[in-house]
Order: structure tokens, then sequence, then C-alpha cells
């Protein structure tokens, strides 16, 4: 841990220094909260967010901030480890090829309604879920697409040789239904009660004796599951063409890890409701993924069970600088060209795609420094060639 603030209701344990303004702002209102347990912990790639920053964990007690665990409910990174120790130049071009006819990416979703056997099956009744069901045909023609943003397919090399596939996604246009809606009625209760506080903070909460705020839970957890099940779909598409284009390959069981979720779990002797936005769990011996931004490494951790963090890590390197920002600051050429010395082949075309450039995000090696009491490195992986939402 770097360093701790104790000027608010509740602490906040921070894993870094360089912390901006507006980040630090939505850290306090967290800390202002009266349901917060314990403390609030700010992990190393934090930025600011809506409400509460990315990069930030919160364990309330007997309520759930929908903003707090975000729009992309379950969004994660999935990786797998397969057989080949080399890949030609040729042979990635062909494979990222067919990658973009067999994967939807940005806005894209199937044209079809893909087999509703690979959507999760939660064992309640969908029509429970209200927002689900509602979204539920949408969400079949969704699975299996890779979204925009920072979401990402990259093909990677470890330090052993072995090749490795790792997906970024999340729960697509689904996740974003179901948080949206709860937020709402949260806000709506919040200004009915004449508080106003969680809401203008964009903190709106739900008690968790209301049915809304365990509806909220269940919804989010389907939500969490179908980002599962949409990356290990686009896993198993991109496995068939690396088979086509490389056979015989044989591919390690799957790593997959969320980052963005709500769930219950005991902490310095309560169990109490965790928050993790933008934050890997990282529990004692438990496998994590820590991605680096376009053009930099990416890590396989263990997780070393820090208590102070709830047992928890970064989950990438972080932003720093605002897609905009990033837009009008950083040098299109000068960012190509980084990543064209290491021949990697990448997805920045024009000036908008600088919004996801290496630029515009923290030094992966320095968010790596900064938690190595969080977890310890397993794997170090380094990128090949990208495809970007």
């Amino acid at each position: 841990m770097e360093h701790c603030i104790t000027t608010e209701r509740h602490p906040i344990k921070l894993w870094l220094r360089d912390i901006d303004e507006d980040t630090l702002t939505q850290a306090r209102n967290l800390a202002s909260l009266p349901f917060i347990h314990s403390h609030i912990a700010i992990m190393a790639d934090a930025h600011v967010g809506f409400g509460m920053p990315i990069g930030g964990v919160a364990a309330t007690r007997d309520v759930v901030i929908p903003n707090a665990v975000g729009v992309d409910i379950g969004c994660g990174v999935c990786a797998v480890r397969t057989s080949l120790t080399a890949m030609n130049r040729e042979t990635l071009k062909s494979v990222l090829g067919a990658i973009r006819l067999a994967i939807p990416v940005g806005f894209a979703h199937h044209r079809q309604k893909q087999d509703a056997r690979q959507m999760p099956t939660p064992g309640i009744d969908i029509a429970a879920l209200p927002v689900v069901s509602r979204e539920y045909d949408s969400a079949l023609t969704q699975i299996g697409t890779l979204g925009g943003g920072n979401h990402f397919i990259e093909i990677q090399q470890a330090d052993d040789r072995h090749i490795w596939i790792m997906i970024h996604s999340g729960s697509r246009n689904l996740g974003f239904r179901v948080a949206n809606h709860y937020n709402d009625l949260a806000i709506e209760l919040d200004r009915r009660k004449g508080s106003g506080f969680g809401a203008d903070r964009q903190l709106a909460f739900l008690p968790l004796d209301l049915p809304a705020a365990l509806q909220y839970l269940q919804e989010m957890r389907y939500c969490v599951e179908f980002a599962r099940a949409n990356r290990r779909l686009m896993m198993m598409r991109v496995e068939d063409i690396l088979q086509h284009y490389c056979a015989p390959v044989s591919f390690a069981p799957p790593i997959d890890v969320a980052h963005n979720y709500a769930a219950l779990e005991t902490h310095f002797g309560r169990e109490v409701l965790v928050h993790r936005k933008g934050a890997t769990r990282a529990g004692r011996g438990e496998t994590g993924i820590v991605p680096g931004s376009q053009g930099t490494a990416s890590y396989i951790v263990r997780g070393l069970g820090n208590s102070e963090s709830f047992s928890s890590c970064s989950h990438g390197a972080g932003r720093r600088l605002g897609r905009r920002q990033a837009q009008r600051q950083l040098d299109l050429r000068a960012e190509i060209q980084r990543l064209e010395e290491r021949q990697i082949l990448h997805a920045i075309r024009g000036r908008r795609d600088l919004e996801e450039a290496a630029g515009a995000y923290k030094d992966i090696e320095m968010v790596m420094a900064n938690q190595r009491d969080l977890v310890e490195i397993e794997t170090r992986l380094q990128p090949l060639a990208v495809i970007k939402g």
C-alpha cells in the first residue's frame, strides 16, 4: 500500500500516489458514506469513472450501489495458453482476418441469433429477471461479440515462448440495460427519501431489505455469467481459427476473471457486499489476469490475499488520459512507430484510435510494481497481434 488518507468518515487506502483530483474526489465521496465497511481501497490503475473510481473496491453493509459495479457488469478477461511456440507474421495476419469475420466488434452484433445453449442457465426462471427477460432475444445476437472501447482480442507470447489468446469483453448491451434500470430505481428512491446525497454523487444505493435490491443482485449475477459465456464463445471461435491455420494445436483450460461485480464475502469479521469496479479478486493462491495496454505486456498473476485491499488487485494498466484528451494530445505517428518497432500487428489507423493507444494508459510496469503486496507474477505475456473494438 502506498499511503492512506484519514480525513474522511472512513479511511482511503491507495496503491498509487499519482491519483488525479477527480478520481480522489470520487474516492472521498465513497469514504463519506455511512454504510461503508472498514475503508475504501483504490488500486494502482485507478482513474475516474461514474460515481466510483474505476480501480476501486468498496465493501458495504446492507446496501448495494449499482454504479459501484458499473454499466458493463461482469466485464473481465479470459486467457488460454496454447501448445504453439511460434507463429509467423503472414499466419498472424490470416488469423486476424478470420477473427474479424467470425467475431463482430464495436457496436456490431450477429445478424442472426446464436444457439441459446450458449446462454447462461441461472437456475431460476428467466421470467423472474425483468430486464434480462425483456432483453433476452437481443442478447442472443450479442453473445460472442467483442464490443468497443478498451475491449480487445490479443495473440500473445509468453516468456517460455508459448502462444496465448487473451480476450477482454463484458456483458454488452444486456449489462448496460440492467445497470441503468436499477441505478434509476436507486436514484428515485434516494430522492423520495429526501437525501439526494447518493444521487448527487452518482452513488445512489438500494437497501438489501428491498425486493428491488435482491432483484438487482440476481440480474447482476446473470450478467456476470452472460459476460463469461460471451468471452468463452469468442474464445472457442478463436481456438477453431488457430486450429485451422496452425494445426495441430492443443489448448489449456481457460482462465477467466471478472472485474465488475458485487459479491458477498467476509472481511474484517463481517459478511459484506464487496463491490469491485475495475478490480480483480486476488485471494491467496487465486489466479488472476492483469492486461496491459495496446502494445505492452500483460500478466498472469497469483493472489496474495492481502486483507487491506479486500483481497483485490488492479484489473489492468488504467487510463492516464481521457479518450478525447488522448485523441488531442498523443502523436499518431509516434504511437504507430512504437508498435511497429516491436513488430506488433495493431489496431491504430487514425487519430480517433489514439484513445486506445499505449500512451493513453498508465505504465503497466509501474502498476505491477505498486501492487507487489497484492499479487505475484506467474507469466509475462507480450503482444504479437491486437484486435480492438
